[in-house]
């Protein structure tokens, strides 16, 4: 298993009427940061309670590749292309993630405890 270190969660606003069109739109870039060395996932997706809502979620293995992924084509064309719809509003944030474990313990129980953790 692939260990993450960081995870980017966040949210762009734009009209509604244009998230669709966005979205495909942007299809290209999102695989293109998906072939980047270190990015495990850069999900891109319409939020099902918000219109105009796009939901990001992105995890990365290491600051390093996420550097080279804020230098790289990927993102600056993704920022551009978003740009052309009319953003009303965007929150990211980013998360470095000390732990990682299953959900799920040895008996198939939820656990909100980090349970693995010394």
């Amino acid at each position: 298993m692939t260990t993450t270190r960081i995870i980017i969660s966040g949210t762009v606003d734009l009209p509604p009427e244009k998230v669709d069109e966005a979205l495909k739109t942007a299809k290209p870039l999102i695989e293109g940061a998906l072939t980047e060395k270190g990015c495990l996932d850069y999900d891109w997706c319409p939020d099902p309670l918000i219109p105009g809502r796009i939901r990001v979620f992105e995890r990365w293995e290491s600051e390093a590749d996420l550097k080279a992924h804020f230098d790289d084509r990927w993102y600056k064309d993704m920022r551009d292309t978003l740009g052309q719809f009319g953003i009303l509003g965007a929150e990211n944030y980013k998360y470095l993630v000390d732990i990682q474990e299953p959900v799920y313990d040895e008996t198939g129980t939820a656990r909100a405890d980090f349970f693995t953790a010394p």
